[in-house]
Order: structure tokens, then C-alpha cells, then sequence
């Protein structure tokens, strides 16, 4: 598809085997209100243009609709959704979710199992603010760590009924993780952008029972 064309970064060397970056001590931790937190760790995977072009072509990317005031209107992205035990679209998505689970196993205390994957085909895809409040984690502190591919785009952060708002770049392999009470008292949005840019992969992974 033209809106998903994607030019390879030069800096990386595009025929070595994509792997992960060490966690232990790497990610840095910004603590929020109300007990939330992110943890962030810029270029986790490295080789991620080989990981993205298997996403790009591979995963079975949907489009959806929704609703808005009594309105039937486009969802700004496409989707597609890894539920348990179903095989991730490239080895090394499987390899960070075991890492993930390993470094988080005091914190969260059981595996990450889905993944959930946005395609933002360019700047003209977003999504609104919001957390991520449907199943547990509308009452319990969760995980949710989030792989980021492709072009950088801005992740904002403000804390749920409104205040002031935090901006983290979100570049190609980056690594983030929304933690303690952060989706229900906090909410998260990818904003639309005038500049041009190419397209960005996003994986979640989320423990059961969190969506």
C-alpha cells in the first residue's frame, strides 16, 4: 500500500538479525501522580527495520468504525489483535514478551499474553486520549508495554479529568511501559501531526483480562 511505503533508516544495518537490547537497569522511570509511572528506553530493539517491514506486510491489518455522536465514522488507524497462544508475526516481538515478563515478573506478577498492534499509516492517523480501562485494569494496577516502529511520532500523557499534559518521543525500536495506576488515572494519546512521515507500527503487550 502507498500510504505504508517505509524508507529504511541508514544508520541501521539492515541484513543482521534484529535483537533486543539488556533491560536490567536501561529503562528510565518517570513517576506520576495518583501512583502511576512510565518507564521508557529509547532504541530497545535493534535491526527494527527488518521487524517493521514484516509488519507492514505481513500482519492482517483491519480497518474499523465507530461511532461519534450518532455518527458512523473511520477509526484514524488500522488494527489487529494477537490474543494468547496465537503466534506473533516475527520472532523477535516473541522474544521481547518473554524479556518483558521476565524484568516486570515483581511488578506485575504474571506473563504478558496479547498483543495489540496499531498501524499509523502517517501523520493524519491518531488516537484520542484515553486509557486502558476495558477488564482489570479499570480497578487494578496493570502493566502495559508498548514497541514502537517506524517513523517517531510524540506520545502525550496527562492525568485523567484534565492537567497538564507530558510530551515523549516515541522513535523506531523505542520501548515503553505504563505501570502502576497509569490507565486508569492517567490517559495516553498519539496526536495527529502536520509534518510529513512515514508510517508507525505500535505493539502492545498486555497481561490477561487487560484490553
Amino acid at each position: 500500500m502507498s500510504q505504508t511505503a517505509y524508507q529504511p533508516s541508514m544508520l541501521e544495518v539492515t541484513d543482521a538479525a534484529p535483537t533486543l537490547g539488556p533491560l536490567a537497569g536501561q529503562p528510565r522511570r518517570h513517576p506520576l501522580s495518583r501512583g502511576g509511572w512510565l518507564d521508557h528506553l529509547p532504541g530497545w530493539v535493534r535491526g527494527s527495520d527488518q521487524v517493521l517491514d514484516v509488519l507492514l506486510r505481513e500482519v492482517p491489518w483491519r480497518a474499523e468504525r465507530r461511532t461519534m455522536y450518532d455518527t458512523e465514522v473511520d477509526v484514524p488507524r488500522l488494527l489487529s489483535w494477537y490474543g494468547a497462544g496465537r503466534p506473533l508475526p516475527h520472532p523477535v516481538l516473541t522474544a521481547a514478551r518473554a524479556a518483558l515478563t521476565r524484568h516486570y515478573a515483581d511488578e506485575l506478577g504474571e506473563p504478558f499474553v496479547t498483543a495489540g498492534m496499531c498501524l499509523y499509516r502517517d501523520g493524519r492517523d491518531s488516537v484520542a486520549w484515553h486509557g486502558d480501562t476495558q477488564g482489570r485494569s479499570a480497578h487494578t494496577d496493570t502493566l502495559v508495554a508498548i514497541v514502537s516502529f517506524g517513523s517517531p511520532r510524540h506520545l502525550l500523557l496527562r492525568p485523567r479529568g484534565g492537567g497538564t499534559s507530558l510530551r515523549l518521543p516515541l522513535g523506531h525500536g523505542d520501548l515503553v511501559v505504563m505501570g502502576g495506576s497509569c490507565q486508569r488515572t492517567w490517559e495516553h494519546a498519539i496526536p495527529k501531526t502536520a509534518r510529513p512521515v512515514g508510517p508507525r507500527v505500535s505493539v502492545q503487550f498486555r497481561p490477561a483480562g487487560v484490553a
